[in-house]
């Protein structure tokens, strides 16, 4: 599993899925065959979270090569991610509790052996200190180990979701505070109120081709219970007046050649870095390089299209002078950063999440019944 950071292998791994392996994901997408065989999914998740591809282009590219009803899974994976930003973004205060949470719950685990043994992958379960080093050397977990893996870390390791979910942010490469976050929560039972996700031996025997031994789980642990809810919080995603300003990128939306506003003249695009210092959750070295060359690559295609762009660091944000407009950086450390330093700007949306984000005031099964509304916006 090797994700070079630029546009260009982010079509190629596209296209490759596409023509050689889409038709059979339906069956095959649940199956881990480890990380020397990813054939029978995308990997396409550290891309789409840079916003290096867009849901748009891989969905389309889908549909070229099937009907919707032969994709219909496919496009709702790819869907799940527009569906947790936007459940997210209608109740910002989950991700700002959650970040207040692990401030505490870090102080109080940061000398407890039981933790320190399951982030060293010193645990007694054996898929779960291989998961843990292919977490740290390839920056990548299958969509449904991630599942077991959560499972085990709260109700087998007895450990607190908020620090697993941290971990995962530090190492993934599509880490993202939606999906992570929410995933997270939802494997717990407190995403959806009493409804966790319990792995279990048989399952990860079953979808690993018995690729691992010694699996001995807590597969009757009850939910965990949060007394907190939320209520959605009222929003305004239209997008603000655009003519002659300056344009900021963020880390999550890095290929500017296909957002809505690619045919709008700017007078400079600035491409937004964010060091660890100003983060709440310090990420590896090799998540930071591959969004560094990410945002590189970036840089590289606008000036090969003439585009006058400069790479400049989120804490320089308040030194640009001119008329800046930004595109929306969405709820997590880059809109935190913002907001905690009282730098109000003006966005702009994505067209997707304007239209999408209203379906997800409530469950998964009651945004999907809208996909087939939403693709039709595409045109």
């Amino acid at each position: 599993m090797k994700f070079e950071a630029s546009k260009a292998a982010a079509l190629n791994k596209l296209n490759n899925f596409v023509e050689k392996n889409l038709s059979e994901y339906s069956k095959l997408r649940n199956f881990d065959f480890g990380p020397e065989n990813r054939t029978n999914i995308s990997g396409l998740s550290p891309y789409i979270t840079h916003g290096v591809i867009n849901e748009k282009e891989v969905i389309e590219k889908s549909l070229s090569k099937f009907s919707f009803s032969k994709n219909e899974k496919f496009i709702q994976e790819v869907l799940w991610r527009t569906y947790w930003k936007g459940w997210l973004e209608l109740r910002p205060n989950v991700w700002t509790d959650y970040l207040v949470e692990l401030d505490k719950i870090r102080e109080e685990y940061k000398d407890n052996q039981n933790y320190k043994s399951a982030i060293n992958g010193k645990t007694d379960i054996e898929c779960f200190n291989y998961w843990i080093k292919e977490l740290r050397e390839n920056n990548y977990l299958h969509n449904h180990t991630r599942m077991w893996f959560a499972s085990i870390w709260i109700f087998t390791l007895e450990l607190p979701w908020q620090l697993g979910a941290e971990l995962f942010m530090q190492h993934l490469y599509d880490g993202d505070s939606a999906s992570n976050t929410l995933g997270w929560r939802w494997v717990a039972g407190i995403q959806t109120q009493g409804k966790h996700y319990l792995a279990s031996e048989w399952n990860i025997k079953k979808f690993t081709n018995n690729r691992f031994n010694n699996i001995k789980l807590n597969e009757n642990a009850p939910p965990k219970v949060s007394e907190k809810s939320y209520s959605i919080v009222k929003n305004d995603f239209s997008s603000k007046n655009i003519e002659d300003k300056n344009l900021l990128i963020f880390e999550n939306n890095l290929s500017f050649e296909t957002t809505d506003f690619q045919n709008n003249k700017f007078e400079k695009i600035y491409i937004i870095t964010n060091k660890n210092e100003n983060r709440s959750i310090k990420l590896s070295e090799k998540v930071i390089k591959f969004k560094s060359l990410l945002i590189m690559d970036q840089k590289q295609r606008l000036e090969n299209n003439s585009i006058n762009c400069e790479i400049v660091d989120i804490s320089e944000i308040k030194n640009i002078n001119e008329k800046v407009i930004a595109l929306y950086p969405t709820v997590g450390e880059n809109l935190d950063y913002l907001n905690s330093n009282n730098l109000e700007l003006d966005f702009l949306y994505r067209k997707l999440d304007q239209y999408s984000w209203q379906y997800c005031n409530k469950g998964f099964f009651n945004f999907k019944n809208f996909i087939p509304k939403i693709i039709t916006t595409f045109n």
